[in-house]
């Protein structure tokens, strides 16, 4: 079982460029060790998002469709800040 995340923030309803924008400023706010729980749409954002993080130097824990989900819906990205 995962512990809770330290953070949260739902982007489904943001369209790209914000979704990115939104959780890059979720993460300066934390302090490296931290993690965050992004409920994030398919398409764009779920392309976007988790690979930006990454090249941002932050750890991807896990991306799954919420709930186990079919694809195409919602999912949740867990990061931490480095």
């Amino acid at each position: 079982m995962q512990q809770p995340a330290d953070h949260y923030l739902d982007i489904t309803l943001d369209v790209c460029p914000i979704t990115f924008v939104k959780t890059k400023l979720l993460v300066e706010r934390m302090r490296s060790g931290e993690t965050a729980e992004v409920r994030l749409s398919a398409g764009e954002p779920l392309e976007n998002v988790p690979r930006s993080l990454v090249e941002h130097g932050h750890e991807l824990i896990s991306l799954e469709p919420e709930g186990g989900s079919m694809p195409g819906s919602i999912h949740i990205l867990r990061l931490r800040k480095r």
